[in-house]
């Protein structure tokens, strides 16, 4: 059992097609908390001391340290793998993102068009427009490598497109996957040894030097009870 968090986090699965899931969070007093690698793009909303603000984040390659506020709350959209957000520029999205202009709780500019500010119930159509207006797109060779397809391009095209339309690099995008699965199992009570044969690590110190990079934990702290408070991480995705 885990020690009780500050922000608590719920989330459902999209139905729209590129989008993996949409969350919520609310912080019930300030700290600190671990940010952890995710491969993936997304859209939060922050409502904070009454103000709104809309920032679309790209991929984070490493775990950070950061503060939380008290009573804030957050929804979030979270892009399926190898869908690209065209707002954000990935050579400055990845690790980073912007915030863009609000006109009052309602409403944003992005891609010089005005926005109704999305809600965990609209989400889906919210998504659906955004594709409608060419704002979200997913690359065919990305999405048939990263769903297990054979592809005929030569691997430097495929690493090529996969850094282009995600910024990351599939082997990149795999690492920061595995490190989210042991961390469900060590949370979910296996052992390290266990989860390293099934996860396919090395060994005990493989495993403990991608999770500090990727969750900023070892192992021995991801499964303790008094385990820091992470940021949202959802289950895998599958195609």
């Amino acid at each position: 059992m885990l020690a009780t968090p500050f922000i608590r986090f719920k989330h459902r699965p999209s139905d729209a097609p590129f989008a993996h899931c949409v969350w919520e969070a609310e912080s019930y007093q300030g700290g600190d908390f671990t940010s952890v690698a995710y491969p993936q793009s997304e859209i939060v909303v922050t409502h904070l001391d009454g103000v709104v603000t809309v920032s679309l984040r790209g991929p984070e390659t490493h775990a950070t340290r950061a503060w939380c506020p008290p009573s804030g709350a957050w929804v979030g959209i979270r892009f399926r793998r190898g869908v690209r957000l065209t707002p954000l520029d990935l050579a400055t999205g990845v690790d980073g993102g912007v915030t863009l202009p609000t006109s009052g709780k309602k409403r944003f500019v992005m891609a010089g068009d005005s926005w109704e500010v999305p809600t965990a119930e609209n989400a889906d159509v919210f998504v659906a427009k955004l594709v409608r207006a060419g704002l979200l797109v997913r690359d065919r060779l990305v999405g048939a490598v990263l769903s297990g397809a054979s592809v005929r391009e030569d691997l430097r095209t495929v690493q090529r497109r996969f850094v282009r339309e995600t910024g990351l690099s599939r082997q990149a995008i795999g690492g920061i996957e595995r490190a989210h699965a042991a961390t469900f199992m060590l949370r979910g009570g296996e052992s390290i040894l266990d989860t390293v044969a099934a996860l396919g690590f090395a060994d005990q110190p493989h495993l403990t030097r991608t999770l500090k990079r990727l969750v900023g934990l070892t192992p021995a702290q991801v499964a303790s009870v008094d385990a820091s408070q992470l940021s949202f991480m959802p289950p895998l995705e599958s195609f």
